[in-house]
Order: C-alpha cells, then sequence, then structure tokens
C-alpha cells in the first residue's frame, strides 16, 4: 500500500541515502552490496520508507520495539528527562536509574535485586560473564550452538551461529554444547520428553568432560531467538538449573530478545519457574527509544562485590535519557495490558493461524513459538527437512520472500531458511491477520519457486 503522507520530500531522501551510501558502515554487511531502506516515519505497529509505502512491521526493527513505535507517553518522559538532566555520569544517584532498577527487579524472579546497567545486550552478556568468572574464579563459559548473544569479542565467541567464526581466536575460554531442537534433533529423540532428557544428559556430559572445576557459567537464551526460535522442552530449563546447582555453576539467562513482554511474560525464565544467577537484558526494555541493557544480579553474585570492587563500567551505564525511557515503557506495559495483549495474539491467532498455514502451504517444515514470537521454518521437502537457505545464509527463495513481504505491504524478519513473526506486543488482533494474510501469499510464492526448483533438479 502505497501512501504518500505531507512529510515526505523526495530530495531529503535522496540526500539521506547518498550520505548513508557515502559515510555509513553497516553492520554484518558487505558495504557495496547493500541498499538501505530510508525510512522516514513510525507510528505504532507501522513504519513508512522513503518512497512512501507503508508497511507493517513484523520486525519490531531488530525485535525491540515491543511498546510498538513512537509511544506518546515514552517520547514524553524522553522529552521531559532532556528539559531536566540530559546527562548524568554513572558514578552518582539518579531518579531515574534508581526508580528504573527498582521496576526491572520487582518484575525479575527470585532474589535478583540489583541491576548493573549497561548500552545493550552484548555488553550485559560480556559483564554477565565477567562476574561469574570472578565470583567463581573459574575460566570456562558453556553456551549452546544456534544462539546468539551479541557483537562484542566475548559475546561474539559466546554465539553459537556462524556470525561467530570470522571473530574465533579459540582462545575465550568458551565451549559449545548443543540445545533441544526436536525438530533437527542431535539425539534421535522423537518426543519433546526425549529431546529434554537426553539435551540433558548430554550438557551433564560435556560439563563432566571439561571439567566442572573449570566451568564458572552456563549461559543459555531464554528462548533462542535469532537462530530460530526454537522454545525448549518443559523442564529444559529447570534441568539446568539443577545441573548447575548440582555443579557449583553459575547459571546467566540471556533475556535480550525475549525479556518485557516479547513471549507474553516479563521473562521467560520466571514463567518457567526458574531463578537464574544473572539475567541479562535490553531492547524491549524500552523498546529501543534509547540504548540500554543490564544484568540483574542475585543477591549471592552481589554480595562477592560488597567490599572487593567490580572492575567494570560504562560511561553511560544507567544514563538518564534511557532508563526514563525504561521507566515510562515499563509504566505502560503494566497500564495497558500489553504483555497480556501479547499472550493472548500468540494463543488465539498466530499459534492456530500458522498451524492452519502450515497445513496449507508445502514449504513450510514447521511453525513454533509463543506470544509475539514465532519462526517459520522453510523447507525444500517435508521429509528429508532440507532447509531453503543454509544456516546464516540467504538463497534465491529467501531474497524472494523478503522482495514479496515488502511489495505486498509488510516489513519481514528473516534468517537463514526462517521467516520470523516478531511485531509489536502492542499489535492488535487486526494487524496480525493482515499480516498473516501477506505471509500467507508470500509462502504461495516460496511454494512455487520450491516446486520449480525440485522439477529442474529431476529433470
Amino acid at each position: 500500500m502505497t501512501l504518500v503522507h505531507p512529510e515526505l520530500n523526495p530530495q531529503a531522501v535522496a540526500r539521506t541515502y547518498e550520505l548513508d551510501r557515502r559515510h555509513v558502515f553497516h553492520s554484518w554487511s558487505a558495504q557495496a552490496e547493500i541498499t538501505p531502506m530510508v525510512i522516514t516515519r513510525a507510528e505504532g505497529s507501522y513504519i513508512w520508507d522513503g518512497e512512501g509505502n507503508r508497511l507493517l512491521d513484523f520486525s519490531s526493527q531488530l525485535v525491540n520495539t515491543n511498546i510498538g513505535h513512537q509511544h506518546p507517553y515514552v517520547v514524553e518522559a524522553i522529552a521531559d528527562q532532556a528539559r531536566t538532566l540530559a546527562t548524568v555520569a554513572p558514578q552518582h544517584a539518579n531518579d531515574q536509574r534508581s526508580e528504573a532498577a527498582r521496576l526491572i527487579c520487582e518484575r525479575a524472579p527470585g532474589e535478583l535485586n540489583r541491576v548493573f546497567f549497561t548500552n545493550g545486550g552484548a555488553d550485559a552478556n560480556e559483564h554477565a560473564v565477567r562476574m561469574a568468572r570472578l565470583t567463581t574464579g573459574r575460566p570456562k563459559v558453556l553456551s549452546r550452538y544456534r544462539s546468539y548473544h551479541g557483537g562484542t569479542q566475548t559475546a561474539i565467541n559466546l554465539t553459537g551461529d556462524p556470525r561467530r567464526w570470522p571473530n574465533d581466536e579459540g582462545t575465550s575460554g568458551v565451549v559449545h554444547f548443543f540445545g533441544p531442537y526436536l525438530y533437527r534433533s542431535h539425539f534421535d529423540a522423537t518426543t519433546e520428553e526425549e529431546e529434554c532428557r537426553r539435551a540433558l544428559a548430554h550438557l551433564e556430559q560435556v560439563i563432566e568432560l571439561e571439567g566442572p572445576q573449570t566451568i564458572a557459567a552456563i549461559l543459555l537464551e531464554a528462548i533462542p531467538g535469532t537462530a530460530g526460535i526454537m522454545p525448549p522442552p518443559p523442564g529444559y530449563l529447570a534441568g539446568v538449573r539443577a545441573l548447575c546447582d548440582q555443579y557449583g555453576i553459575v547459571l546467566i539467562v540471556d533475556e535480550v530478545m525475549t525479556g518485557f513482554g516479547r513471549t507474553g511474560a516479563w521473562f521467560v525464565c520466571d514463567d518457567e519457574g526458574v531463578v537464574p544467577d544473572l539475567l541479562t537484558f535490553a531492547k524491549g526494555v524500552n523498546s529501543g527509544y534509547v540504548p540500554l541493557g543490564g544484568v540483574v544480579i542475585s543477591d549471592r553474585i552481589a554480595e562477592h562485590f560488597a567490599h572487593r570492587p567490580y572492575p567494570g563500567g560504562l560511561t553511560y551505564s544507567g544514563h538518564p535519557l534511557a532508563c526514563a525511557a525504561a521507566v515510562a515503557a515499563i509504566t505502560v506495559m503494566e497500564r495497558d495490558g500489553i504483555i497480556d495483549n501479547a499472550r493472548r495474539i500468540g494463543t488465539d491467532v498466530f499459534g492456530p493461524e500458522l498451524v492452519r498455514l502450515a497445513e496449507r502451504h508445502p514449504s513450510v517444515g514447521e511453525v513454533r513459538g509463543r506470544g509475539v514470537f514465532w519462526a517459520i521454518e522453510l523447507v525444500t521437502d517435508r521429509h528429508t527437512r532440507r532447509p531453503v537457505a543454509p544456516t546464516g545464509g540467504s538463497s534465491p527463495v529467501m531474497a524472494e520472500a523478503v522482495r514479496a513481504s515488502k511489495e505486498l505491504g509488510l516489513l519481514p524478519f528473516t534468517n537463514s531458511g526462517r521467516i520470523h513473526l516478531v511485531p509489536p506486543c502492542t499489535i492488535t488482533e487486526s494487524e496480525a491477520r493482515e499480516g498473516l494474510h501477506i505471509i500467507d501469499q508470500v509462502l504461495s510464492r516460496v511454494d512455487t519457486l520450491v516446486d520449480d526448483a525440485g522439477k529442474d533438479e529431476s529433470r
């Protein structure tokens, strides 16, 4: 749908794009091979591109605009704070930082009562690992394959997808293991119960073979996000918690992507009845309106640094504009029932409708997720489960899926051979169904491409 709005200035759009290509160095990209979309405005669940096209944002940008775009209450809170106190050094106390910490701790599970603020999720994971190593005096950290924990040096080495490979020097003290993923089970499991039991047995064997006395922490995404949105089977997170208790290992749960409503809960680990020693967050805490992340710290870990300095910090730790945005965002999440809305959309709309799409489209291998956090796994053959694109790569099929989505009015989030459904937690039922209608048409195009490719191979 093309909606030319009064603010659209073609000359300004052209200059924006020209300056971007001349001066901006983009992440995760071959610079000469990209054509970045110019976004001129956004509101609620929609963005407008530089040609005046309105697109339903099923990406939440990078799965972070949980309260939608340009929420007036949060925008005004940022403006008010800028007029009052635009910045303050982290060694001082500030009302917005104190209040944000209180609100976060009250929603975190168990005795997680302190917050170390960072600028985002990657440095939150960096500092959580540093805390675990200093507390235990041990060097190693275990993390799973098919995971993503950030782009800084320790975080990228903790990551279990191909983006790690060019940055991996093999000296980071990180050991990877296989997590549960029933659709592509590494354990020949046929049920969730089998997958859970065998995945935990595998993890325990890795612990024993690496030497428990050398392992500081196990770091897990509550639900692996970019790597595939794979909700763990019931009991898995609790089983990892039990292994950590048995061997004296710190449990770090990464809720950077899942936290603050994305799955229909404040935090997945709380929903699962699991209390980690350290919990990392970012993204949804203030919907990315101002960069903010952090580590929520258990009393036991905090006590280690009661009388010895913690050797780490950031100039913008707990920045007042970011914390004011967090206070406002958490307030409206609570006030407006945004988390309940995310859970309801998942239960009543995405869940049942995606099952119907899977039945209708032979290119869909599996759908999975909860809340407004879902993945459609695309395959060339349901029996072999061969993906339409390699892990960490793309393909003509996926390129066409992205192109068709935009043409039909939807901004998608894709990774490898998957389409992720990750709209704002504020999305309405009618907007969700609008997006599903577009995806239905995109999948029809994918079906045709996969079928044509299969016919070509058989010739």
